[in-house]
């Protein structure tokens, strides 16, 4: 009789989160094999709702304090203290994150200044690891405020201080570290980032990301110009080239950002979750795992979740099963990673318009009967 079952799914975008699927796929589980332990490890890609997937699957505490928002107003953030105090997790968007501007959206004006001060408050309280999620951003910054809230000094051509926002990079003549928090100096920072693109140009930041955070085609030129000034001035001033920076461009060039200011290393999402719950020793004696998205593509093998999570299942020879709104395409690769079979909660041919509004009852109905399905093999 199976016994233990893991449940780590992405979320289905628009319908259904990480969390609300851990708690359907658990109720299914309970019914059917009621002897069973489940255990939830709900996955956010580094945006919003990162800190409460990490503090569910494995405890801690949300830490609030009072902070910068996207124009410099004084707002409550957030962050999460896990396992033993000593790791902290911070969603960049808990500061700088597009809710927060609503209607009144403009990278050119916006910050990252206090996500500096949630990473600088972490530091205070003796933590050893920061893991900072990027992701839902308003800003195009270079995460030059968050670098700013930690003592980083960036100066105009005539000496004078400043704190750049993504309108006034270009003023960037030189950059003084010598400010910069020593504390900072001995904590781990890892940065989770699910994206390739460079700092600048057509494939960067602010060509791909920025209208939709209300630029339009003069503000997007002036924010890439921004961000190809601050790359050379950092690459005369450091001495690092980053305008090739795989995940530089993440999060308005955040994702190059942590590098330069923070020494931090840029790894995808599902990889540092991975590693942060301790997934090999959970998955040891599991006999199934449960994990999925909302749709499985060729986008899919780029090391999101249900890859990410087959690879380590594969090692670990666990059968792994995705649960998800839709396939699109040959599935072979994903088997070939360690995926056993792929399941589509839809049960009509509906377009997502009306089928998401049914995702829970679909997602409930599909979980059940593959549960049935096991069970058999049980007999």
């Amino acid at each position: 009789m199976m016994k233990k079952f893991v449940l780590i799914p992405d979320s289905f975008k628009g319908t259904l989160s990480s969390k609300q699927i851990c708690e359907i796929m658990s109720v299914k589980i309970k019914e059917q094999f009621p002897n069973a332990k489940t255990v939830s490890i709900p996955v956010a890609d580094g945006g919003e709702g990162s800190v409460d997937c990490f503090l569910t699957a494995l405890g801690g505490q949300k830490i609030f304090v009072k902070c910068k928002g996207p124009y410099f107003e004084d707002i409550q953030g957030f962050y999460g203290l896990i396992g033993d105090g000593k790791t902290a997790v911070i969603e960049m968007a808990a500061t700088a994150g597009l809710p927060l501007v609503e209607n009144n959206k403009n990278p050119l004006k916006t910050t990252t200044y206090g996500v500096g001060e949630l990473i600088l408050d972490a530091v205070k309280r003796g933590v050893k690891k920061i893991i900072v999620g990027l992701g839902g951003s308003c800003t195009n910054d270079f995460g030059c405020g968050a670098a700013a809230a930690c003592g980083i000094k960036f100066l105009d051509d005539k000496g004078s201080e400043f704190i750049p926002v993504g309108g006034t990079l270009n003023r960037i003549a030189k950059v003084d570290l010598s400010s910069f928090d020593e504390r900072l100096r001995s904590v781990e920072i890892v940065t989770m980032c699910d994206i390739d693109n460079p700092p600048y140009g057509l494939t960067g930041a602010a060509y791909v990301f920025a209208p939709q955070k209300g630029a339009d085609k003069s503000a997007v030129e002036l924010l890439d110009d921004g961000v190809k000034h601050l790359c050379g001035v950092l690459k005369e001033e450091l001495g690092l080239d980053l305008s090739n920076l795989s995940g530089g461009g993440a999060a308005g060039a955040m994702g190059a950002g942590m590098v330069a200011f923070f020494n931090s290393k840029l790894k995808m999402g599902i990889d540092t979750v991975l590693s942060t719950v301790g997934f090999d020793d959970v998955i040891k004696d599991a006999d199934v795992i449960f994990t999925g998205e909302g749709k499985i593509d060729s986008q899919s093998l780029r090391g999101k979740v249900v890859i990410g999570v087959a690879r380590r299942a594969k090692l670990a020879c666990v059968t792994v099963i995705a649960v998800v709104g839709g396939a699109d395409g040959d599935m072979s690769s994903a088997y070939e990673e360690g995926v056993t079979a792929v399941f589509s909660i839809n049960r009509l041919p509906q377009d997502f318009s009306v089928s998401r509004f049914n995702s829970a009852e679909n997602l409930a109905f599909a979980t059940e009967n593959i549960l049935r399905t096991l069970k058999i093999t049980q007999k």
